[in-house]
């Protein structure tokens, strides 16, 4: 592991394609990411926004493993030990903050290299952006879509999760949430951020344990003006209200490659914007391998927790096919009849979006598509091993689920049973 050597976003670019050709913000960094096969990236010329960089493409598991230095598969359980053993960050001054040191921005978004990567979006969004919101005691720190509206407003899309939640609080009691909006974070940041929690819980703890375990430092947050703690190192942080105004979201192409509808959400108005010296952007493209990487990852070290109180849970990985949200395959030691299948419901109530779970035996790799279906072709009987359930609570981005939000879910027991022979089930190579 290459401890101490990753303080933050810009850390994670090396080995980028650098892109030194005038580029545009509207749809072009998306074709030429595109024509690339969405490899890492670096746009170096906005002529929109003189001094403002671009960089997309960085985040995906295999490039954070070799980043961090460590194995693809030890991931997942340094995750989990995060979720389950947080720290308090530290908190640093103004004069130690990276991301304050270039003064402050005059307040317009429209001057900043934020994408419109696809036509049927509704335009230019911040997708790679985190909110961390503070109000009555709790801090929330998650993932939000953001429309730019105008030159100091945003819309931001948020699901019945905990912001939601804090946000419906705030608003029945006239109240307004300050926030701070983060681009171009540490990755164990937006790591962390990108988890769910049933109850309230700081992620900023979480990401405290990772940024310790994977990057040998403590997690450095500075307070800004409006009394809200933010990674010190961020590329962006912008000072911003959570208003009492809801306005149009949407159309926006979400992680299943499919447009979402446009909705009422809340407006957010942004009132000081700070960034580093000669500042990145982070620019992720909705629907790709970043976006997936982001989404899944944090999932599965609750999908192996869930897992492994009914049977020993090697690995687990939500495919790329299934969006990074709605498939996964898990790995187990099965010691005893009937435990795959346990292994199938676990993994379903570990992450209720879920709509499919394949469980393969430890020699499986789970990320290998094809080793995944050769152990079904040779280890599994449709009619014998596999679970359907209906009317479950599905997924808002499942675009097939039924009109009142149920889905059936389906899992496939692949793995073998406990004392078999393996041989005639083994591949000679």
């Amino acid at each position: 592991m290459l401890l101490g050597l990753h303080m933050g976003f810009r850390d994670h670019i090396s080995g980028a394609m650098i892109i030194s050709n005038s580029t545009s913000c509207i749809h072009e960094i998306m074709s030429i990411s595109s024509q690339n096969n969405h490899c890492k990236m670096i746009f170096q010329n906005i002529p929109s926004s003189p001094g403002h960089r671009v960089a997309l493409n960085l985040l995906t598991r295999q490039r954070l493993s070799d980043s961090f230095g460590i194995n693809s598969s030890d991931l997942i359980d340094i995750l989990a030990n995060a979720m389950n053993n947080r720290q308090t960050p530290a908190e640093v001054g103004i004069s130690d903050s990276n991301a304050l040191k270039s003064g402050q921005e005059k307040v317009d978004l429209t001057k900043l290299p934020i994408p419109w990567h696809y036509p049927e979006d509704r335009g230019h969004y911040m997708s790679a952006s985190i909110i961390i919101a503070e109000y009555d005691g709790q801090r929330n720190v998650s993932f939000h879509r953001q429309y730019i509206r105008d030159a100091n407003h945003i819309v931001a899309r948020l699901v019945p999760r905990h912001l939601r939640t804090m946000v419906d609080k705030a608003r029945a009691n006239g109240d307004t949430i300050p926030i701070v909006i983060v681009n171009g974070a540490d990755p164990t940041v937006l790591l962390s951020a990108a988890m769910s929690f049933d109850e309230p819980i700081d992620e900023l703890t979480v990401a405290a344990t990772l940024h310790q375990e994977l990057n040998g430092t403590p997690l450095e947050l500075v307070r800004l003006s409006n009394g809200i703690l933010a990674p010190a190192h961020a590329e962006y942080l912008m000072e911003a209200t959570i208003t009492l105004q809801d306005d149009d979201e949407g159309p926006y192409v979400d992680i299943t490659g499919t447009l979402d509808d446009v909705r009422q959400e809340p407006v957010i108005e942004v009132h000081k914007i700070h960034h580093r010296v000669d500042p990145i952007f982070h620019g992720l493209i909705p629907a790709e391998a970043e976006h997936k990487t982001l989404m899944g990852i944090p999932r599965a070290p609750t999908i192996k927790n869930a897992v492994n109180k009914v049977v020993d849970c090697v690995d687990v990985h939500l495919t790329e096919g299934g969006c990074g949200w709605l498939s996964s395959v898990v790995s187990i030691n099965p010691v005893a009849e009937g435990e795959g299948r346990k292994a199938i419901e676990a993994a379903l109530a570990g992450h209720r979006s879920m709509k499919q779970v394949i469980v393969v035996d430890s020699d499986i790799d789970v990320s290998n598509s094809v080793q995944v279906e050769w152990a079904m072709m040779t280890r599994w009987q449709p009619d014998k091993d596999t679970i359907i359930t209906s009317n479950q609570k599905g997924s808002s981005l499942d675009p097939s689920r039924n009109s009142d939000g149920t889905t059936a879910k389906i899992g496939y027991d692949a793995t073998l049973p406990p004392g078999i022979n393996r041989a005639p089930f083994t591949a000679v190579r």
